[in-house]
C-alpha cells in the first residue's frame, strides 16, 4: 500500500488551521514523475506524440481509445466488464470493442448520419451506450449523453437544442420522455430502441428502429463493403455537453476530436492509468466525467473499465473494489460522504489492497472526506477539479505528490491558471479597465485559464455571444473563487454567486461546510446566505448527521459553538438538520436550491436534482 506520513510543515503556504499535508509512498513510480519537473518539461505536442493519430494529420477519439489497442498488444485484455445487479456480468475485449464499434458507425451511417450530425443516447451504462458513443465517433458525427433519470421535459429541451438527429435509448424511456414530445422534436428523424418490447407505434416524425433489426442489417453490410473510420480533424466537433444548468436553458458546450490529447495525458498523470489496470469511475455516463473518465480517458490508456448499474449501495460498492480488484478508484465527494455515514468498520470488513489511487470529483472535497480515505483504504482521497467547459481535469492532487486536505491541487502540466480580482461589478479580472492577476497567496479571486489546452470547449452551441462573455483578456472565467497559495496549490472558496456577504465579510460556504463536517456526529453541511437586517447576511447551515446520531436542540446548540470556536466571526449562527440535502445529478450540493426553499423562492429548474434512495 506504500507508507503513509503526515508531514509537519504546517507552515507551507498554508493558512491557520490548515491541516498537515500527507505525504504517500505511492506503491509504484506514479507516471506523472516530479510535478514541478513535469511541469517545466511537458509540451500539449509531446502528449500528442503519445497518441497515433490517422493519415493525414487526422485524430478521431475512437481511433485513440479503441482501434489502435484492438488491433495491438492489447487485444485481448478486457476494455469494459459491465456489472449489474440482477444480470449476468457481461465484457468486450478491445478487439470485440474495435469490431462491434465498427458494426454501429456502419449502422448510424445507414440510418442517414452524416459527418457533423449529433447522435444522442438516453441509456444506463450498458454495452449499447458505450457501443453508440463510440461507433458515433467513428462516423464522424457528434454524440451527445444524456442522464437516463432525466424527465419528459429536460430530454425534450435538450434534443431540441442539439437538433439530435438519431437518439438510441430503451422502450420505456421511449414511451414516457419522447413519444409524447415527438412532434415537438423536428430534427430527431431515427429512435433506436435497445429492447425489443413497448416501443408502441411509430411516430409520424421520428421512425422507430429494433437495436437488433440495425445491429444485423449493419454487420451485413461491414461484411459486404467493410468500414474505415472517418478522418476527422483534430478541431472538428466530436462531443456535445450540456452542462447541469441551475434556472436558465442548459448550456451546450462543445468539444473537438482533439480533446482526447487532454484525456490520455489527465488520464495518465492525475489518475495514474497504465495498460492492463482495473479501474473503477462511478460517475454515469450521462456526465461529463463518466465520458471523459469513464470512457475515454481510461481506454485510451489500455486500462480496463469497470462500470456498474446499480444504484448506490454501500455494501455492493465495497464488493466490487474487493472482487474486481479495482486498482484506481474515481468518484465523486457525495458518494464518499455517504460511504462515511455507514463508518470506518464497514470498509474494514472488505479486502481493498488492491486500490493504489482514490481520487475524487464533481465538488470540492472536504479535508475530513481526505483522512477518512487514511482510515478506510489506507489512502488519502485525491481531489481533482475541473468543468464541463475544461472537458478535462484542470487542477489535480497527483499520486506521489503531498495531499493537502481541502486544496483542489495544482494545476495540469500544459495549463496556465490565474486567480484574478475582480471588479466592483463583479466582473472578474476587469478592475478600471484593466486584468489584474492576483499574486498574494491570500488573496481570494476568480479562478481562471489561459486558453490553449487541447479540451477546451470550442462553443455554446447556437449560442455566440453566450460563448465570448466567457472570456476576457485572453483568460476563460470558471466562475470559481479560490485561491493559490505560495507552493502552486490552489483553495476552492465557494461559487462567484454562493459567497455570503456578511457585515462587510465575504465567506466562502466551503470553509464553513468543511469546519462542521470535523464534528464527529456530522456526515455532509450545506451552507447559504440568509438574508439580514443588520449585517445583510447571516451564514445558516443545513445539516445531514451520521446514521448513527439523532437531531435534538441540544446537539444543534452544540454544533453552534463548535462552529465559533472553529470558525469565530463566520460561524453559522442557524443550524437546520436535513435527513437528504439536494443534489445535482452529478454530486454538487445545491445551495440555491437550499437557499430557495429557505427564502420561499421559485425553485427553478429542478431537472438534474438527485432523488434521495
Amino acid at each position: 500500500m506504500g507508507e503513509v506520513v503526515l508531514e509537519r510543515d504546517e507552515g507551507a503556504g498554508g493558512g491557520e488551521g490548515q491541516r498537515p499535508p500527507i505525504a504517500l509512498t505511492p506503491r509504484r513510480a506514479p507516471l506523472i514523475g516530479d510535478w514541478a519537473v513535469r511541469r517545466r518539461t511537458f509540451t500539449w505536442r509531446q502528449a500528442r506524440g503519445w497518441l497515433e493519430g490517422l493519415p493525414g494529420g487526422a485524430l478521431n477519439i475512437a481511433h485513440e481509445a479503441v482501434d489502435r489497442h484492438g488491433r495491438g498488444d492489447l487485444a485481448d485484455v478486457v476494455a469494459v466488464r459491465f456489472l449489474a445487479r440482477n444480470e449476468p456480468t457481461t465484457e468486450l475485449t478491445y478487439a470485440e470493442l474495435a469490431r462491434q464499434t465498427d458494426v454501429t458507425a456502419v449502422a448510424l451511417q445507414d440510418l442517414g448520419v452524416r459527418r457533423g450530425d449529433r447522435v444522442c443516447t438516453l441509456l444506463p451504462r450498458s454495452p449499447e451506450l458505450y457501443l453508440t458513443a463510440l461507433g458515433t465517433l467513428k462516423a464522424g458525427a457528434v454524440y451527445c449523453p444524456l442522464f437516463p433519470a432525466f424527465g419528459m421535459e429536460p430530454v425534450r429541451q435538450r434534443l431540441e437544442l442539439g437538433g439530435v438527429r438519431v437518439l438510441v435509448t430503451d422502450s420505456e424511456s421511449y414511451a414516457n420522455k419522447v413519444a409524447p414530445v415527438r412532434d415537438r422534436l423536428p430534427d430527431l428523424q431515427t429512435v433506436v430502441v435497445v429492447d425489443a418490447g413497448g416501443a408502441g407505434d411509430e411516430p409520424s416524425t421520428a421512425e422507430v428502429m429494433a437495436w437488433e433489426t440495425v445491429m444485423q442489417e449493419a454487420s451485413e453490410s461491414l461484411q459486404r463493403n467493410g468500414f474505415e473510420i472517418v478522418s476527422t480533424r483534430p478541431d472538428e466537433p466530436a462531443l456535445l455537453h450540456f452542462t447541469s444548468g441551475t434556472t436558465g436553458r442548459p448550456k451546450g458546450a462543445v468539444h473537438v476530436h482533439e480533446a482526447v490529447v487532454a484525456h490520455h495525458a489527465t488520464a495518465r498523470f492525475s489518475l495514474d492509468l497504465s495498460p492492463g489496470d482495473l479501474y473503477w469511475c462511478t460517475a454515469d455516463p450521462g456526465w461529463v466525467t463518466g465520458t471523459s473518465y469513464g470512457i475515454i480517458g481510461p481506454l485510451t490508456c489500455g486500462a480496463t473499465v469497470i462500470t456498474d448499474s446499480a444504484d448506490f449501495d454501500a455494501k455492493r460498492w465495497y464488493s466490487i473494489l474487493q472482487d474486481e480488484k479495482v486498482e484506481v478508484f474515481y468518484t465523486a465527494p457525495t458518494a464518499l460522504r455517504m460511504l462515511m455515514r455507514r463508518g470506518v468498520e464497514m470498509a474494514h470488513d472488505y479486502d481493498l489492497s488492491s486500490l493504489r489511487h482514490v481520487v475524487s470529483v464533481g465538488e470540492p472535497l472536504n479535508p475530513e472526506a481526505v483522512l477518512w480515505g487514511l482510515e478506510a483504504f489506507g489512502l488519502p482521497v485525491h481531489d481533482t477539479w475541473w468543468q464541463t467547459e475544461t472537458g478535462a481535469i484542470i487542477v489535480s492532487n497527483y499520486p506521489g505528490m503531498p495531499v493537502r486536505p481541502g486544496s483542489m491541487g495544482r494545476p495540469m502540466p500544459g495549463v496556465e491558471v490565474g486567480v484574478l480580482e475582480r471588479g466592483a461589478d463583479g466582473r472578474a479580472g476587469v478592475v478600471d479597465g484593466h486584468v489584474h492577476v492576483l499574486d498574494d497567496p491570500h488573496a481570494v479571486g476568480e479562478l481562471a485559464i489561459r486558453p490553449g489546452w487541447p479540451s477546451m470547449f470550442r462553443d455554446y452551441l447556437g449560442e455566440p455571444e453566450r460563448y465570448a462573455k466567457a472570456f476576457v483578456d485572453g483568460w476563460y472565467l470558471t466562475g470559481d473563487l479560490a485561491r493559490l497559495d505560495g507552493d502552486g496549490y490552489l483553495w476552492f472558496v465557494g461559487r462567484a454567486d454562493d459567497v455570503i456577504k456578511s457585515a462587510g465579510h465575504l465567506i466562502g460556504p466551503f470553509e464553513v461546510e468543511s469546519a462542521l463536517m470535523e464534528h464527529p456526529a456530522v456526515a455532509e453541511v450545506g451552507v447559504i446566505g440568509k438574508p439580514d437586517p443588520l449585517a445583510g447576511e447571516i451564514v445558516k447551515a443545513f445539516v445531514t448527521l451520521k446514521a448513527d446520531m439523532v437531531p435534538s436542540e441540544s446537539l444543534r446548540r452544540e454544533l453552534i459553538t463548535f462552529g465559533r470556536k472553529r470558525l469565530g466571526s463566520v460561524a453559522p449562527r442557524e443550524i437546520a438538520f436535513e435527513e437528504h440535502l439536494p443534489h445535482t445529478r452529478s454530486g454538487k450540493v445545491m445551495r440555491r436550491l437550499l437557499k430557495a426553499r429557505e427564502l420561499g423562492l421559485p425553485e427553478g429548474d429542478l431537472s438534474t436534482v438527485e432523488r434521495p434512495a
